[in-house]
């Protein structure tokens, strides 16, 4: 039986007539490999030569790997002078960025090595913004979302394949004062240089793996599912894309010294918000401000819970914008038999299965300190403006459904 259309949840973007215009900044140059670790100097000296760096890190992970003594090392041997932050948490907060900007414009910094994974990326982007703009960048970049035009240069040593942060132009941050996580965006925030080399990846546990593989996965369905007409091209290019996604992240799991499966994987990452998948089509990206409002509040990690809120966003969509999901249902998972109510409830089982073969929970009920008294409260964050969302509008009451679904 057909599914019932309901036209009011079409969004206002929809388009009928080609592919829409765009502006593709490729700025970031990408350094892939075994050992490519060891350019990091010559490339800051290639950017800043006489240049004082902020180095950015988070935990000890990069310590107890050697990946720092060797970061350490090559800046010393370049004579490269530098000041260490460390500290990065998931959920980047704004008082470390906040220190940063500090250190930065106390030291004169002139550059900022981000060594690790998007929450270090994120912070180091934050800083970059602070560090030269007015005391109210905050307000001004992040939370009204104007475009940032002004930023220090920053370089990336990537340990992570999720967020995309080494060459994406956004940087996500957590206000735990007000319990709000919010983004700025500009090309100016993309990095000179990204190293990445998927060794760097082998001792990541294996959840962090997983959530890695959520993200990245959200990231490309974030642009696949779209309205726009005439981008068949990039329809077939995040296909291909979240097809090699589902078949390599649990192998990298299963073989975390499998380095041509981590390759792929952070491969994957890379284009997955490197906006090159989402040129000349309107993405939709309500799932990951949904997602974002619950990673504020009970700093659950942002992969997990993507991998419980894209679900229950596909069946609410899917009631009433059924064409695209059906598509992936297709297209990515193969699934070819049935009606386009039984497509989407297979693509949507399906799904939660591959989340569920990664170790991540399946909804959230599982996190003990999540309640549904803050449903509400997180709906009418998601929409400050009256909807979220383009490939269906989301009113307040749509989005309650969607974590009610998730529950």
């Amino acid at each position: 039986m057909p599914i019932k259309i309901d036209l009011r949840y079409i969004s206002r973007s929809l388009k009928l007539d080609s592919m829409e215009n765009f502006v593709y900044n490729v700025k970031t140059k990408i350094i892939f490999g075994r050992n490519t670790e060891d350019k990091i100097a010559d490339e800051i000296k290639l950017i800043v030569p006489n240049g004082k760096v902020l180095l950015h890190y988070g935990g000890g992970s990069i310590k107890k790997n050697g990946l720092y003594d060797k970061v350490i090392a090559q800046l010393r041997l370049a004579n490269i002078e530098f000041v260490e932050l460390g500290g990065v948490q998931p959920n980047p907060r704004l008082a470390l960025a906040q220190e940063g900007i500090k250190i930065c414009q106390e030291q004169n910094i002139d550059f900022i090595l981000a060594v690790g994974g998007g929450s270090v990326i994120d912070s180091a982007k934050c800083i970059a913004v602070g560090a030269v703009n007015e005391e109210n960048f905050w307000q001004k970049y992040y939370v009204e979302r104007q475009e940032v035009t002004k930023a220090l240069p920053i370089g990336t040593v990537l340990t992570i394949p999720a967020a995309g942060s080494e060459s994406s132009g956004g940087s996500v941050i957590t206000d735990e004062v007000n319990e709000r996580k919010i983004y700025a965006n500009g090309d100016v925030l993309r990095p000179e240089f990204s190293i990445l080399n998927p060794e760097l990846s082998y001792t990541l546990p294996k959840y962090q793996i997983a959530c890695g593989a959520a993200d990245i996965l959200a990231h490309i369905m974030e642009r696949y599912f779209s309205n726009s007409v005439g981008v068949d091209f990039t329809d077939q290019l995040c296909e291909a894309a979240m097809k090699s996604l589902i078949k390599n992240a649990p192998e990298a799991i299963v073989n975390p010294l499998n380095y041509d499966v981590r390759a792929e994987v952070m491969l994957a990452g890379l284009y997955a918000h490197s906006d090159c998948l989402g040129v000349g089509r309107v993405g939709d990206w309500a799932t990951h401000d949904i997602e974002h409002e619950l990673s504020a509040i009970y700093d659950i990690a942002h992969g997990e819970g993507l991998a419980i809120m894209f679900p229950a966003w596909m069946k609410f969509v899917g009631k009433n914008n059924p064409h695209k999901v059906v598509q992936f249902a297709e297209n990515v998972l193969d699934i070819t038999l049935g009606t386009e109510e039984e497509k989407i409830a297979a693509a949507i089982t399906t799904l939660k299965n591959w989340f569920k073969l990664l170790g991540l929970k399946n909804n959230l009920r599982e996190f003990s300190e999540i309640s549904q008294e803050k449903f509400q409260l997180m709906a009418k964050r998601c929409t400050p403006n009256g909807t979220l969302g383009n490939y269906v509008e989301l009113t307040t009451t749509d989005i309650f459904e969607i974590f009610s679904i998730a529950w």
